[in-house]
């Protein structure tokens, strides 16, 4: 079993909040606090540190008590420029990254992702939920080794970004979670409103 103390969490909050009009998505108010304070509250009891991932309003993800790092690579690549900054300051042997825009996610997601990635002798374990008669893989929900980071900088430094196709050149292991609702996330105001109820 992974300690929590060899794991370091990340929250990926480094965006551009296109489909939120621009705004910068992990300080938008759920329930009286910003959406990112709800992932690291989250977070925090599965790791033994945690760190954020954000490219704007850095002094404020510095408020909730955490160290922030921006991307890695310009222009807002993508959840990859988030890896590999996290990656680049992680010191312990694990990573674990969630996104700031899901609130309700598993409180055991790293240990059951931590189980998936030993039983597999995977480099990265992967969130994967049930829908509509289909296993939906929740790729931003992960735990990698730190070594991946040789594979990450040899993959964007040739221009590609794409999550999927990057994950799929290593050694991965999916965990697949019963509660589909966990992973909701709030891409818009209105679908951060329909969470309001939600919580649990």
């Amino acid at each position: 079993m992974i300690q929590p103390s060899h794991i370091t969490g990340l929250i990926l909050a480094g965006g551009r909040g296109s489909r939120m009009g621009g705004v910068d998505k992990g300080l938008q108010s759920h329930l009286g606090m910003p959406l990112a304070m709800h992932a690291l509250l989250r977070l925090a009891p599965q790791v033994g540190e945690v760190m954020i991932n954000a490219n704007r309003n850095l002094s404020a993800y510095e408020s909730l008590g955490a160290a922030v790092w921006p991307d890695a690579l310009p222009d807002y690549p993508g959840p990859l420029a988030g890896f590999l900054a996290g990656l680049e300051h992680c010191a312990t042997p694990f990573l674990a990254t969630v996104p700031c825009d899901s609130p309700l996610f598993p409180t055991d997601l790293v240990a059951r992702l931590g189980e998936g990635l030993e039983a597999d002798d995977a480099e990265l374990a992967m969130a994967a939920t049930w829908e509509d008669g289909e296993l939906r893989l929740q790729p931003v929900f992960c735990l990698m080794r730190s070594s991946v980071i040789e594979s990450l900088v040899r993959f964007t430094t040739g221009g590609q970004r794409k999550i999927d196709a990057w994950t799929a050149t290593l050694r991965t292991s999916t965990v697949r979670f019963d509660d589909a609702d966990a992973f909701v996330n709030a891409n818009t105001l209105a679908e951060l409103r329909q969470l309001q109820p939600r919580e649990r």
